[in-house]
């Protein structure tokens, strides 16, 4: 029974840092048109199923609730898998019919850092914790891969079966993203993006000595797009370094938690 309410416990703090999560843009960006989901006149999610999911399934799923509570908004099929015989071509996350038309909607939610050495515009700086995937790769994809599917022949019978033609369907895309920020960083790294994003700062090994005084937490993957919360078991900074060097020395940054005085914050540990 502890496990099970500490799930539902874990799991209602991920869809609150969903619900609080801002989506990376608010006007055309890239040639790609941003989705405005309506805001909920709840803020429960109780599905314990998708407890034990990936992040990315999870989030899916969140998504989902958050639509199907949405009256001008109907989820006419989600997960839509393109096949042309045994090979599947690609997946298309969902097709709606809102007040506007029908919408062809990719759904993504990402960590990115920024990294000064690669501003030549306002979309390269931004990479992954770990540096094996870029925003402007993952814009790429979805200009290029993912949103033309909607397009390929062996869509248009999927279309047809639910009534709608490819001519009327609009493409639009759900791009929430937390960002983290060198610390101290004092530069200007918005125009387009949404700084709303921000949710924290990023420091290397080296810089971690000046953290001496506080306490640290390092949730799990599945936990991270939750608030910073102080219900947790925190370490002391001797603890801490010892285990996020195991990380570092795998070369993978973690998400933590830092807690000063009774300020709690998110931040990134990187290896590079």
């Amino acid at each position: 029974m502890r496990q099970i309410i500490m799930d539902i416990d874990n799991l209602q703090r991920n869809f609150e840092g969903y619900l609080s999560t801002s989506t990376l843009w608010n006007d055309v960006v890239f040639g790609l048109e941003p989705y405005t989901l309506k805001t909920l006149s709840f803020q429960h999610f109780t599905d314990t199923s998708v407890a034990h999911l990936r992040l990315g399934k999870m989030i899916e799923r969140f998504v989902s609730h958050q639509l199907a509570a949405d009256p001008s908004c109907t989820i006419l099929a989600e997960n839509i898998q393109i096949q042309d015989g045994k090979l599947t071509i690609g997946e298309m996350d969902a097709l709606l019919l809102t007040e506007a038309g029908p919408v062809h909607l990719e759904i993504i939610y990402k960590f990115y850092l920024y990294d000064p050495h690669e501003a030549a515009t306002e979309l390269t700086p931004w990479i992954g914790p770990n540096r094996k995937d870029t925003l402007l790769q993952k814009l790429t994809k979805l200009k290029e891969k993912q949103l033309p599917l909607l397009y390929h022949p062996k869509t248009q019978p999927v279309l047809k079966h639910l009534g709608i033609t490819v001519a009327n369907i609009k493409q639009q895309v759900l791009f929430k993203a937390q960002l983290f920020l060198p610390l101290n960083f004092t530069g200007q790294a918005f125009d387009q993006l949404n700084a709303a994003c921000v949710e924290g700062f990023y420091v290397k090994r080296d810089d971690l000595h000046q953290f001496k005084a506080a306490q640290f937490y390092i949730p799990e993957k599945r936990d991270w797009i939750m608030a910073a919360d102080d219900t947790v078991e925190w370490m002391n900074y001797d603890g801490f370094n010892g285990k996020v060097t195991r990380w570092l020395d795998e070369e993978r940054s973690p998400l933590c938690w830092l807690k000063v005085g009774t300020t709690l914050k998110k931040f990134f540990v990187v290896w590079w």
